[in-house]
């Protein structure tokens, strides 16, 4: 199924004829005044052709045959072509989007998609920065599933590294069994914490750390045995969270796993010449071809650029996580053959996937393989500042999520306080999770956001709450009317009200929505659509009663209602947020 998006800029594109490189492209109108859909593609052709923006507008429109979809296109402002649908194409539009299984969204090329994300590290507790990482890749995969990619999900745990030295010496010398059994993973983190200690004030202390990692790293049969099961332990943890956010990874695969590589990676690099020698260890330096603003090898201070080389064999010839990120890179494309490997991580690492990818592209030139660090921004607390329990301690993830089921469950009581514990309970989980999920999806990615509970809880504004209830009311029409399903017949259908086609044409937007997420990997975009859908509808229910309408007016109006609650749900499914049938 085309989108009207896509026919209007075909249309557009054969009416331009040469376009001289100058992207051919029509957006969806901010005022509505102006319109539903308008190009500025006579602005971008005014200064090639040196010609007047309006006038190339004027001769745009003269050769454009839109008439079976559109009034007669109008020129506005510099130069833009603003587009006004037809009834009759909105009503044939919305009668094939009703019967269509992907809702109007249209198949795309596939590729296939590596997503890296989540990575939470052994013996630890998941705590609220896993959050953004687990939230943003989980939505992209099922984004990128939705649209017909196929998409491979590798979760990189850290499970490898010098502090397995201490926790091996910890679990040896401080280890309280009964504690392990019963919280495996609050024991292992003490443990690590006082070990810590002691290495920092005694030296003797940090020498047997070393010595038990140089143990684990030569195949110690006892510590790898320690080291098996503090993986055992923290995945069951991982595996419950995730069941919890309903969350499934296709592989898991941590730091250690790629060890066998590491060596065979670095004597590749010095043999192809990217990597050389520097102060006994092994390093990448910039190679000149870059202009020095754009070069992640070079650094600028008050005497001018100077090398900040990445380092892939330490001067001791130990690897680390530049010399693993590069294997996993090989492995990944032997392995899966991707055309692109996405990473979501936090916005430190910014620098290290910038040297990464070109240590990528200068030791494999050939490959196609597209790298994308995908970054974000932190969540901060209410006053500002990192976000932190009250005593300043990271927050634990299962603590958070246990916080938000309750805080929901307080709100379903106080409106449905005859609702039955079990059902209140499974509304509440529903509610909780998605609030926290949503909240951390809506904004920009890339900038810092708030956590405020009493926000992302709400059922006014742009919450997942919000959304969740506008589905519900929804179903609450078809439960009324007597039909069980949200599925009803568009059949050859007929709008007439403002509000109606206002929402027609939202639903339409779906369609040119969601292919353009992964342009820049954005899921706040649909965020923002579900929003707008669901306010859509709010206008519409307002101003068109449906069940009471005559026909066919009434089953036009189910019909467009039915479609909504689809396209409600199927949004939010595709940020991982389930919707309730009653609230």
């Amino acid at each position: 199924m085309q989108t009207i998006q896509t026919i209007l800029e075909a249309r557009l594109l054969a009416a331009v004829g040469d376009s001289g490189g100058v992207a051919v492209t029509v957006q969806t109108v901010q005022d509505t005044r102006f319109g539903d859909y308008q190009t500025n593609v006579a602005m971008q052709l005014a200064k090639p052709r040196r010609s007047n923006p309006r006038a190339i507008a004027q001769e745009i429109i003269a050769r454009l045959d839109v008439s079976d979809i559109c009034e007669t296109p109008e020129i506005a402002g510099a130069g833009f072509i603003n587009f006004r649908l037809r009834p009759t194409a909105l009503h044939a539009h919305f009668t094939v989007l009703a019967n269509h299984p992907r809702l109007g969204v249209p198949e795309v090329a596939a590729r296939r998609i590596v997503i890296d994300f989540s990575s939470p590290n052994v013996a630890k507790p998941m705590h609220v920065g896993h959050i953004r990482s687990t939230f943003l890749g989980d939505a992209l995969a099922r984004i990128g599933r939705f649209l017909g990619h196929t998409v491979v999900t590798d979760n990189h745990i850290g499970d490898w590294g010098t502090q397995f030295g201490m926790l091996c010496l910890a679990w040896k010398t401080l280890l309280d069994p009964a504690s392990l059994a019963t919280d495996p993973i609050a024991e292992l983190e003490r443990i690590y914490k006082a070990q810590n200690v002691l290495c920092k004030n005694d030296p003797a202390q940090l020498a047997a750390a070393r010595a038990e990692l140089v143990k684990l790293q030569s195949g110690d049969t006892e510590n790898l045995g320690i080291w098996r099961e503090m993986i055992r332990l923290s995945q069951v943890q991982f595996d419950t969270i995730y069941a919890r956010l309903g969350i499934v990874f296709d592989h898991t695969f941590g730091e250690s796993h790629y060890n066998p590589w590491l060596r065979e990676t670095v004597a590749d690099l010095v043999a192809k010449g990217v990597a050389r020698e520097s102060e006994c260890a092994l390093c990448v330096f910039s190679d000149r071809t870059l202009p020095e603003k754009e070069d992640p090898f070079l650094i600028k201070d008050e005497n001018g650029w100077k090398d900040t080389p990445a380092l892939v064999q330490k001067a001791d010839g130990a690897a680390n996580y530049t010399t693993t990120d590069l294997a996993t890179i090989a492995y990944r494309v032997r392995e899966f053959s991707p055309d692109e490997i996405i990473y979501v991580t936090d916005a430190r690492q910014q620098h290290h996937f910038r040297q990464l990818f070109a240590i990528w592209h200068r030791w494999q030139p050939a490959s196609a393989v597209k790298l994308a660090h995908v970054w974000f921004g932190s969540i901060l607390g209410e006053d500002g500042k990192p976000f932190k329990t009250r005593s300043g301690e990271t927050v634990k993830l299962t603590d958070l999520l246990d916080e938000a089921v309750e805080r929901a469950a307080k709100v379903i009581a106080e409106k449905n306080p005859d609702m039955p514990e079990a059902e209140r309970r499974d509304i509440a989980r529903i509610i909780g999770l998605g609030a926290v999920k949503y909240a951390d999806l809506l904004p920009n990615r890339q900038g810092d956001y708030v956590f405020s509970w009493e926000k992302m809880l709400s059922f006014q504004g742009n919450t997942a709450p919000y959304l969740q209830n506008a589905y519900v009311r929804i179903r609450a029409i078809f439960r009324k009317a007597g039909e069980g399903g949200a599925q009803h017949s568009a059949g050859s259908v007929q709008f007439s009200e403002p509000a109606e086609f206002a929402l027609v044409k939202k639903l339409a937007h779906f369609g040119e929505v969601l292919p353009s997420i992964l342009d820049d990997h954005r899921p706040n975009l649909l965020c923002n659509f579900l929003f707008e859908l669901a306010d859509a509808y709010h206008s519409f229910y307002e101003a068109c009663p449906v069940l009471k309408a005559a026909e066919p007016v009434r089953s036009a109006r189910l019909a467009l209602s039915a479609v909504t609650a689809r396209v409600l749900k199927q949004g939010l499914d595709l940020l991982g947020i389930e919707v309730p049938e009653r609230m």
